[in-house]
């Protein structure tokens, strides 16, 4: 048989894998995502969700979509050129537009696929795009797919991003592409600065900000609203599936044209089915949500800063920041391994990150707070953090 072959293969490939301590478990959750999920190993605080303002089983989010599905159904059942576009997208993709500051937004079902669908739809092989190092795996994969000339930045080195800018005056269109908040170390893009050689070199920007979206700046705009470039950058894409409400969903939101040729031209939008109807109406309760009540955020920021704080103290290896999310280098991958697997045991739910989501050598437990999380709930982290840290002569 053909597949004997590659059966074999795979077989030592997954041994290998077990042997170097980069298996990733999927550990079972039987009931919602919150502070607090149940698991095969009994009730845990939850540390390691995207659930940053503690929507993700929240009531009234609950109850727009039970309304939802009473009243548009389970799903389209086909893509929106071909069925028709519910009211309710388009009021979702309004709202995103209001609340983002931006002139249109045009949905996807996640934000990988607003990434898979931006950059061959909008680059020729005459155009080039400069990305940086660590973007997301989302924007590597989309720019792959497209035809434009390729260049790649070191992580936040402006001096090279300016160089590659240069060498690339000659191509009509360039477009700089970053995460807004890099989601494994936690910090954020220098966005002003790279606004500065947009402007100067007269090249797009363009921003993943699905780990800043509903909560980073004054009202929850994200990474450009920071550093105060709301206005400069011209192409956002970003998740549903995170701080509103955690379900899934994305969107691409900027200029009128660029949204308007993505609805005629971008293959995951024409070929795959939009957001549930549930979903939708779920998201917009979210962006209600998140704008009436600016505490949710604050009290983020306050968890945020007592667990960086906090952890610090105790000897860890913390990549400093101001994000809730909190990378705590191990670096040795089958160490990593241990400490997450003796924190779990003590009701604490984190997962150890390692090759390939982060460079070999370079494993870590990456920590989120949430606004969901109680003093209680981080003191309890830390203690065991700190319990199990100096067992394992880490700290």
């Amino acid at each position: 048989m053909a597949y004997s072959g590659i059966q074999n293969w795979l077989s030592e490939e997954l041994k290998t894998i077990q042997k170097s301590g980069l298996w990733k478990n999927e550990k079972l959750i039987k009931g919602s995502q919150g502070s607090y999920v149940q698991t095969s190993q009994g009730e845990m605080i939850n540390f390691c969700a995207n659930n940053y303002l503690g929507l993700a089983d929240n009531e009234e989010i609950k109850k727009s979509v039970i309304q939802g599905m009473e009243e548009y159904g389970f799903g389209m059942a086909s893509v929106r050129f071909i069925c028709g576009t519910q009211d309710i997208h388009k009021d979702l993709e309004d709202v995103i537009s209001v609340f983002m500051g931006t002139q249109d937004t045009i949905l996807y079902t996640s934000c990988f696929d607003a990434n898979a669908g931006l950059f061959e739809t909008i680059l020729s092989p005459e155009d080039a795009v400069i990305s940086d190092s660590l973007n997301h795996a989302s924007i590597i994969d989309g720019i792959r797919l497209c035809k434009a000339q390729r260049k790649v930045y070191a992580h936040s080195d402006m001096n090279q991003l300016e160089e590659q800018l240069k060498d690339t005056q000659s191509n009509r269109f360039r477009l700089i592409a970053t995460d807004g908040v890099f989601s494994m170390q936690g910090d954020l893009a220098k966005l002003d600065q790279i606004c500065d050689l947009a402007e100067k070199y007269d090249a797009l920007v363009m921003v993943d900000d699905s780990h800043a979206t509903g909560f980073l700046g004054e009202s929850g705009r994200g990474t450009a609203e920071v550093f105060g470039v709301v206005d400069k950058v011209d192409i956002v894409t970003s998740t549903l599936g995170k701080t509103l409400g955690g379900a899934s969903g994305g969107f691409t939101t900027g200029k009128s044209e660029i949204i308007e040729y993505l609805r005629q031209r971008s293959r995951p939008y024409l070929f795959s089915n939009t957001i549930a109807p549930p979903i939708v109406l779920g998201a917009i309760k979210a962006f209600e949500i998140l704008t009436n009540n600016p505490n949710l955020r604050h009290t983020l920021w306050s968890n945020t800063e007592y667990f960086r704080n906090s952890i610090n103290s105790l000897g860890f290896d913390v990549i400093d920041g101001i994000h809730p999310i909190v990378p705590i280098m191990v670096r040795d991958e089958i160490k990593t391994v241990k400490l997450a697997d003796e924190i779990n045991k003590e009701g604490i739910f984190v997962v150890g990150f390692s090759f390939p989501v982060v460079p070999r050598g370079e494993a870590r437990i990456r920590v989120q707070i949430s606004a969901a999380h109680t003093k209680q709930h981080l003191d309890k982290a830390l203690s065991v953090f700190e319990q199990k840290g100096k067992a394992l002569d880490i700290i």
